[in-house]
């Protein structure tokens, strides 16, 4: 088989890897909303006499320790977990895509002083630095979101700050410099849209990774309460079961372990075709 064969057959089976994960990933957030709507039980109402049943017709998923559906619970904490990564790891971009405009086309005072502000939250480890926030703040939803957000958005500062210096000297940005539009709107209508792929690219696989993150902070104690229906929160509370009970662990960590897959899969297939453009 010759290499360009070979080449075009890793290609379309990256492709088509992509394809499945974007509908997976899309099939996931239908099932997430559409059983909210469908599930007949509630997600925080516990039910003593069926406590730690397995999987049957009744309960797909079985029950945990308090009787609760884990099918319901895992519903709804599509809703957390996928939901507040979505919301962290924007927020992050928001945050980061900011400094790092700020930092790539500005002075160089403003770039030296952005950049040792970015790189001393790089000392220390971003999950690391998360626990010490929260358990600092108080563990609650809130906390958590802000511990992730300020630990999320040095990134985006680094890769924005690097492609607006690239970028900053091309001939469309002198023009508009020439023709002195606002800064706010060289930064809208020519800088994003030249580094938006590179940021979805980046959006995406960090969106993958807070999950992890906020599922972690949940497990440790530091993230989303009980009694609320987190994916993370949900393992930690099955942890004294998996002995006796283990599908009340196995399907919280089954879908954890699907949606961030099939979100890095994503990811991949967008740096592909990143890579292909340059």
């Amino acid at each position: 088989m010759s290499t360009t064969t070979e080449k075009l057959l890793t290609k379309t089976d990256r492709n088509n890897s992509a394809l499945k994960a974007l509908l997976l990933f899309t099939l996931l957030l239908c099932l997430f909303g559409a059983g909210l709507i469908l599930t007949p039980y509630d997600p925080v109402q516990a039910d003593f006499l069926h406590r730690l049943t397995s999987p049957s017709a009744s309960h797909w998923f079985g029950t945990d320790h308090l009787g609760r559906d884990i099918a319901t619970r895992l519903l709804y904490g599509a809703g957390w977990s996928v939901g507040l990564a979505f919301l962290v790891s924007s927020l992050g971009a928001i945050i980061g895509t900011a400094v790092g405009l700020l930092a790539g086309a500005g002075q160089s005072w403003l770039d030296s002083v952005l950049m040792r502000v970015t790189d001393s939250f790089f000392a220390f480890p971003e999950l690391v630095a998360a626990i010490a926030i929260a358990g600092i703040l108080g563990p609650s939803t809130n906390n958590m979101i802000l511990a992730l957000t300020l630990v999320s958005w040095m990134r985006y500062a680094r890769l924005v700050r690097t492609l607006t210096r690239e970028i900053s000297h091309r001939d469309f940005i002198l023009q508009a410099r020439l023709n002195r539009l606002p800064q706010w709107l060289v930064f809208w209508c020519h800088y994003l849209p030249n580094i938006r792929m590179s940021l979805l690219v980046l959006w995406t696989s960090l969106w993958s990774r807070t999950i992890l993150a906020i599922s972690g902070l949940s497990f440790l104690g530091f993230g989303v309460q009980p009694p609320k229906a987190e994916w993370g929160a949900m393992l930690l509370d099955g942890k004294p079961y998996m002995q006796s009970a283990p599908h009340v662990m196995i399907f919280p960590g089954v879908a954890i372990l699907i949606t961030v897959l099939a979100l890095n899969l994503i990811g991949d297939h967008l740096r592909d075709r990143l890579n292909k453009q340059h």
